[in-house]
């Protein structure tokens, strides 16, 4: 399969890089990014609200989910049996601690005890004696620590280790000579509390990204996003889209990967099962056991809150409240500056990737999520951003240098509601012209485009991006 040129809804003509390409008007309904799901919020809450189309009856439900999203679990034994077995490792006690007020995480600043909302994945270069363990988890997780670094433990445990992200500078100048410095970020990894790491070892930080949408990002058809994948390149574009192919822990099938900054989880559930598992120590009926590693003995040795420590009840009510966080309802999309940056958007290619829209399937896991026109901006496929964003880190088929496409809906919405504006996997651009600036590999087309732009074509661009 391979990308085809398609018709814009508003003046029909074609958005492959065309430089006839121009909005003189929003689309119909283009304002509601999720359909009928869509929410009227755009404060610090904007990325907690049900969707819309949801029942009063279904928003009780919600409610539930999200009480075990936002309160914390505690360590076992405890009274609290719905909510202990926190650890022995974990890098946070709630689900909300990472994801505040369900939004995106930033690195952690200079001050802080812990990093919070940014995750260290680990991995060695796999051999053929990993061949069981890729298969199912893709990667060779560090043999001491794992395949996540975890900052935080129960009394008694050594924390795996203190995480720091310093940052180098360079500068980016625009065609007009208006310069933009870029932040290279440096891991650091010290206290480690389990002795040295594997000498090969691969790092990968990464934020935790928004809640927003997650449910209608898994209702896509999968042949709606094999449509846009076209590995070879056949058409010439110079991008190459293809999905990653993960392990289902259900099935135990090889699958489409959706989720995740490399598309390394197939479901929502899957999604959710790991974060438990991996940021909290906490078992479920799809990861059983505890998170510490053979090397690890007196985490081993800890109690636990049963087995599982997440019931399926409760994992089923944390999928129902993370499919149904509602996507904020997109402002100014008449602006004469929003339509000008829209264009610009598409006439720089970058709409090749952030694919502005799909259809949800008829046969969605919840009905609201189903047959909604939704406009994500992501493709949700792997691409090759070049060797400025490469960790050099594999995750099931994606390479050191390929990332999910991640999704823009909601974008401008992120220091009203994070309080910051910290984006890419590792948080390093400090805003979102660094962010498309670090741009390469399959986007280096697109970027140079972007450094011709001048004043008034970078401010368009940025009010389009804040717009949605």
């Amino acid at each position: 399969m391979f990308r085809l040129c398609v018709p814009l809804l508003a003046i029909g003509l074609t958005a492959c890089g065309d430089e006839a390409v121009h909005f003189d008007r929003a689309e119909p309904g283009e304002a509601l990014s999720a359909g009928a799901a869509t929410v009227m919020k755009f404060d610090q809450n904007a990325f907690s609200m049900p969707s819309a189309n949801l029942s009063p009856l279904r928003r009780l439900d919600f409610s539930v989910g999200n009480s075990f999203f936002r309160n914390p679990w505690v360590i076992a034994p405890a009274s609290t049996t719905a909510r202990d077995g926190l650890g022995p490792l974990f890098n946070t006690n709630a689900c909300q601690s990472c994801h505040i007020k369900d939004g995106r995480g930033h690195p952690p600043e200079g001050d802080a005890s812990n990093s919070v909302s940014m995750l260290v994945r680990l991995s060695i270069p796999a051999t053929e004696a990993h061949a069981d363990v890729v298969h199912q988890r893709g990667i060779a997780p560090e043999p001491t620590y794992g395949g996540q670094l975890q900052d935080m433990a129960i009394p008694g445990i050594a924390p795996e280790g203190k995480v720091r992200l310093s940052f180098t500078t360079h500068r980016v100048k625009f065609a007009d000579g208006h310069e933009v410095e870029l932040r290279r970020p440096q891991l650091d990894i010290t206290e480690l509390g389990y002795g040295p790491m594997h000498p090969q070892t691969l790092f990968s930080p990464r934020v935790a990204p928004p809640m927003i949408g997650l449910g209608l990002l898994e209702a896509i058809p999968e042949a709606a996003l094999l449509a846009n994948a076209d590995p070879d390149d056949l058409n010439g574009d110079g991008i190459s889209g293809r999905p990653n192919r993960v392990y289902d822990q259900v099935t135990g099938e090889t699958v489409i990967g959706r989720f995740g900054w490399k598309a390394g989880q197939p479901t929502l559930n899957q999604q959710n099962a790991d974060a438990f598992f991996n940021d909290m120590g906490l078992s479920t009926s799809l990861l059983t056991g505890n998170s510490c590693t053979e090397r690890q003995v007196e985490c081993r040795a800890m109690p636990d809150g049963g087995e599982p420590e997440v019931s399926d009840k409760i994992l089923s009510q944390v999928l129902f409240y993370t499919r149904n966080l509602g996507v904020p309802a997109r402002r100014n999309v008449d602006a004469p500056q929003v339509l000008a940056g829209k264009t610009l958007f598409h006439r720089a290619g970058c709409q090749s990737c952030h694919t502005p829209q799909f259809t949800t399937d008829a046969d969605a896991a919840e009905p609201e999520l189903a047959n909604q026109l939704i406009r994500p901006y992501t493709d949700l496929l792997l691409h090759d951003m070049g060797e400025g964003l490469a960790d050099g880190r594999p995750e099931f088929e994606a390479s050191g240098r390929e990332w999910r496409t991640p999704p823009l809906w909601g974008i401008g919405l992120t220091q009203a509601v994070s309080g910051h504006t910290r984006f890419l996997h590792d948080g390093r651009a400090r805003n979102l012209m660094e962010a498309i600036l670090w741009h390469g590999g399959e986007a280096e087309q697109a970027r140079r485009h972007v450094l011709k732009f001048d004043s008034e074509e970078r401010a368009a661009l940025l009010a389009f991006l804040e717009s949605l």
